[in-house]
């Protein structure tokens, strides 16, 4: 496939308020069908620039939109929209049109076209690639979702380890010329193989332009090679490439043999969608996509929902079982839901970092027992620290010593229970192989609310009634 990627010209940000007007200015085009004003209006943008273009409209404008000017859909602005959109426009576009884009794009990029596509959509694509580029794209579905093959491109620069640095740039200037069909069109690293096309180090772009033309690769390459092999999950890689500060890594097939690479500019992708991943998930909600609707946001929330429900109606159980003692003392009432409260803003801190720390493998076996510990000792003195304020306060405001103690003793033990919720519900999920992300949260918050009721009406029927 040929390359085509981002120009690189400085694009400046845009203001708020003539960005309003800009798009105002397009919607009032697409509503009056001039393609002409639409072409004037886009005509300049930035490829990313023009995709954010194409977000903020409705599906009904895009569809406009691409029936006045179907030549705006370049084979970048499909790299650049967000997934969901372009399974919204490829049913738009002819299947030579898509073919004819992912022919020109890198063939990271055209497999993501690709995975949008119906199954009959991409029957007709892939009849209108060229062989090499069907054997490309179907190598690569080959591979399971969110892993190392399906993000690699098979576009890279390779040298035997007994070249010289004249013949290396004499190959990819000839390569070039020939129109490069194997090139990437940006590369960091060039790869040094053996015959047998196995990878033994690298040499970055900088030491092959700066070395004398004579040298022998093999003398300057640097050794300490990260490969990396395309069934690992796109988070492990992506967690390598921060470890070992890579601009880009070699992936090898099952025998070894040098066959794509991937570049950081995918893994600042997918560092940014796991993040947000891990944020909606901490809150039991998917990420509400620029052409969900309401029926399809309102399902994938409410389960989350009813399980919340589940697990107040479990609280508010705990709580009938001292009714009799709440209608004897009408302060219990007042106070409860400051121990849970509490309870549960200190589980959620525990929570956050603790999933932080499994994320960014900073938690491993060999840490846990100090990290559990550290959290039951901070939760304790935490709890110390409010007790005695809160003890205070409800003294002053009742004027009951028994029952300061009684809540005093009942949020030091309650925000223990939370701190060691908070990390262990976590690295329970780690330990049976489900995200820890998902629901540790409604969990976490049963125990806090549970415990906080259960603590503070026990203590006060034992001691003030």
């Amino acid at each position: 496939m040929s390359k085509t990627t981002a120009t690189t010209e400085a694009t400046p940000l845009p203001r708020a308020d003539l960005d309003i007007e800009h798009v105002d200015a397009l919607h009032e085009a697409i509503l009056a069908g001039n393609g002409n004003v639409i072409r004037s209006l886009l005509a300049n943008e930035h490829p990313a620039e023009l995709a954010d273009r194409f977000e903020q409209l409705s599906s009904e404008a895009r569809s406009t939109l691409i029936e006045l000017a179907p030549d705006l859909i370049s084979p970048l602005l499909l790299a650049e929209l967000e997934d969901e959109v372009v399974e919204n426009v490829l049913p738009l576009l002819k299947p030579e049109q898509i073919s004819k884009a992912m022919e020109e794009l890198d063939s990271d990029d055209a497999l993501q076209i690709f995975e949008e596509l119906s199954k009959e959509r991409r029957a007709q694509v892939l009849a209108d690639l060229s062989s090499q580029d069907r054997k490309e794209i179907e190598a690569g579905f080959a591979f399971d979702e969110e892993t190392a093959g399906r993000l690699m491109q098979r576009e890279f620069v390779a040298a035997p380890d007994f070249w010289t640095v004249r013949q290396t740039i004499e190959h990819m200037r000839t390569q070039s010329e020939l129109g490069g069909e194997n090139l990437p069109d940006k590369f960091f690293d060039i790869y040094i193989i053996d015959t047998h096309f196995h990878p033994l180090g690298y040499l970055p772009l900088s030491t092959l332009m700066r070395s004398a033309p004579d040298l022998v690769l093999k003398d300057i390459m640097e050794r300490n090679l990260t490969v990396i092999e395309p069934s690992l999950d796109q988070e492990d890689v992506a967690y390598l490439f921060e470890k070992f500060d890579l601009i880009s890594a070699p992936v090898v097939d099952d025998d070894g043999r040098l066959s794509g690479m991937i570049t950081v500019d995918d893994i600042v992708e997918i560092i940014q969608d796991e993040h947000t991943e891990d944020m909606l998930a901490l809150a039991g909600v998917n990420e509400a996509g620029l052409v969900d609707t309401v029926a399809s946001t309102v399902t994938a929330r409410a389960p989350w929902l009813f399980v919340n429900l589940l697990t107040a109606i479990a609280a508010s159980f705990v709580i009938s079982l001292f009714k009799e003692e709440i209608e004897k003392l009408v302060a219990l009432a007042v106070l409860m839901p400051i121990v849970a409260s509490m309870g549960g803003n200190t589980g959620t801190q525990a929570l956050t970092v603790a999933i932080r720390a499994l994320a960014t493998r900073d938690l491993t076996p060999a840490n846990t027992t100090r990290a559990i510990r550290r959290e039951a000792l901070a939760a304790i003195v935490n709890g110390l620290i409010f007790a005695a304020v809160l003890g205070g306060i409800t003294f002053v405001w009742f004027g009951s010593t028994a029952l300061a103690v009684v809540i005093a003793a009942a949020l030091v033990f309650n925000l223990f229970c939370a701190g060691l919720a908070g990390i262990l519900v976590p690295l329970g999920f780690k330990k049976i192989g489900a995200d820890p992300a998902v629901a540790s949260t409604v969990f976490v918050t049963t125990v806090t609310d549970v415990v906080g009721f259960f603590a503070f009406l026990s203590l006060a029927g034992a001691f003030l009634l």
